[in-house]
């Protein structure tokens, strides 16, 4: 049977204390076979590639996510500190990106599954409802040594239902904005003490969202896209100490940013910015200061930036900061590293089987897509431990140069030190009659076919 490499199970030594002796033998063969098996990521298919598919006792392993009791929260909050640790420097803030994903799932026996909205499959003028399970996830985004786009790794992932599914099952509503205020204000008692940044897209923008991350003793910064029609506001004038009842806690309306772009007194800035895909893009912004009012919460102060093309190729966009010292060209640059949740969501997809599992226990499909993406987390740091002061391999071909390792690279890595590391122990063992000598090239391309199966 295939063990963890001792390279490798430093790494994944701090997890131990979340789990009984047993459990945790089982834990290890589900997390190594999660990452070797090819195509779905089932425990039957997990306990299939570890060699294991005639063990009549192959229930303890499905016990291990649906009945075995261990803290996901605590497991968050190990993988979180060693992603820390590893890549964010300690004068650094720490930049955090959350977005929602859809797994689509069907099937009776779930009862969190509802009807969502699929962004994958729908268009702008073409809208997709699905079947499936909503996950918030929260990931720490950080730039990797061989990569010069920097990555996402997820740390925590919850689900947030629908509000039908809610009340079907008799629990109170929560929305995915209500979920990622508890997931901050974890966070903020997580990593007490350093500067963080917490980056959202235009679905998960909210004032209360806000609110939350600056009623900390150390606020959170905010960054998120904007409506152009949102209200705001100046800042309230000075009232007399005579003036009787509250005092306000707002100033005159102001002009909204869809004013600011219709407007021809707006004064404009061009300037090049590090745009998606590594590319260079030259833009104009406007930038202000104002309290952004929703009726029922206070106002939130807030810095604006207005972005627009003047090719005319992209649409305008406004963007907001919490921090009302950050300068416009952060801001913008800190929202676009929000594009990399999405690169982790389909890589997750395409090399970790996410949407294939086949849990029907309440308990088990709560912890297997948020293990699922904590996994890629898993890759990364175990590929970056592996390859320190080394090449980075990356699969290429007379055809196909490929500039720099992407995901599957990662795998690939780990999956090689794993195989190389079973072989290379059989192979020091005593002469087996049946072993068939075969030439390095085709042997190391059995072990590139094999690593690189997704």
């Amino acid at each position: 049977m295939l063990t963890i490499p001792q390279e490798m199970m430093k790494v994944i030594l701090p997890f131990v204390a979340l789990f009984s002796e047993t459990v945790w033998d089982y834990a290890q063969i589900l997390l190594m076979g999660a990452i070797l098996a090819p195509g779905k990521r089932t425990v039957s298919a997990v306990l299939t590639v570890m060699g294991l598919k005639d063990d009549p006792q192959y229930q303890n392993y499905h016990r291990v996510l649906n009945r075995a009791k261990w803290c996901g929260l605590t497991a968050s909050r190990i993988l979180l500190g060693m992603l820390v640790q590893a890549f964010v420097l300690l004068n650094m803030p720490i930049i955090i990106g959350v977005d929602e994903t859809l797994e689509r799932r069907k099937g009776d026996q779930i009862k969190q599954k509802g009807v969502f909205r699929d962004a994958v499959r729908s268009s702008k003028k073409y809208l997709v409802h699905s079947f499936g399970l909503r996950w918030v996830s929260m990931m720490l985004i950080v730039s990797v040594p061989w990569s010069s786009r920097t990555w996402a790794l997820p740390f925590l992932t919850i689900n947030a239902p629908s509000e039908a599914t809610n009340k079907a099952n008799g629990k109170r509503h929560k929305t995915s904005i209500d979920w990622i205020q508890q997931m901050v204000c974890l966070l903020r008692r997580w990593l007490r003490g350093r500067a963080l940044v917490l980056v959202t897209d235009g679905a998960l923008t909210a004032v209360k969202l806000g609110l939350t991350c600056g009623a900390f003793r150390q606020p959170v910064t905010w960054v998120s896209r904007m409506r152009l029609d949102a209200c705001l506001y100046a800042w309230p004038e000075k009232q007399p100490k005579s003036k009787r009842g509250p005092k306000p806690k707002k100033g005159k309306r102001l002009p909204s940013l869809q004013d600011h772009l219709d407007s021809r007194d707006t004064k404009w800035q061009k300037t090049e910015i590090d745009w998606y895909g590594g590319r260079k893009y030259t833009v104009e912004y406007a930038t202000g200061k104002a309290l952004w009012y929703t009726p029922g919460f206070d106002p939130l102060p807030i810095r604006w930036v207005l972005v627009r093309d003047s090719t005319g190729k992209y649409e305008a966009t406004a963007f907001l900061c919490t921090d009302l010292k950050a300068k416009p060209l952060q801001i913008l640059e800190w929202f676009i590293l929000r594009w990399n949740v999405e690169v982790t969501f389909q890589e997750a997809r395409a090399h970790l089987g996410l949407e294939t599992q086949r849990q029907w226990s309440d308990l088990a499909i709560a912890r297997t897509t948020p293990v699922l993406l904590g996994l890629f987390s898993l890759v990364t740091l175990w590929a970056y431990q592996l390859t320190k002061d080394k090449p980075f391999p990356v699969r290429t071909s007379a055809w196909y140069k490929k500039k720099e390792p992407t995901f599957s690279d990662a795998m690939a890595v780990v999956r090689r030190h794993i195989w190389f590391g079973l072989w290379g122990k059989y192979i020091e063992s005593a002469p087996n009659p049946d072993y068939v000598l075969i030439p390095n090239s085709v042997f190391n391309g059995l072990v590139d076919s094999m690593c690189y199966t997704t």
